[in-house]
């Protein structure tokens, strides 16, 4: 028996956009101009994605190092010694690092 095809559709939210003028050294866009070109991108494109990677690596840090502080803090009310909670939170840094 064939299994009828299921549908899906798609639905975009449009954000709020706003034009934020940018001034940069004119290698630097020469440099942005091929390698958009080679990727068969627009500059525009090129400068979203790059805005894009490195603004969700900030946030992941960010995040986790809230999450960090927290942890901390919870020790903190469970552990007396601050050098076993330093030793904890050294731990947990060297197994989430990349």
């Amino acid at each position: 028996m064939n299994k009828p095809e299921e549908e899906f559709t798609l639905e975009l939210h449009p954000r709020p956009k706003e034009t934020v003028p940018l001034e940069m050294p004119t290698d630097t866009l020469e440099s942005l101009k091929k390698v958009a070109s080679s990727r068969d991108m627009s500059v525009e494109a090129l400068l979203k994605f790059y805005i894009g990677q490195g603004l969700r690596q900030d946030l992941a840090k960010l995040f986790s190092n809230r999450v960090l502080e927290v942890t901390a803090q919870v020790l903190s009310q469970h552990i007396q010694s601050e050098v076993a909670i330093s030793q904890i939170l050294a731990e947990i840094r060297a197994e989430t690092s990349l």
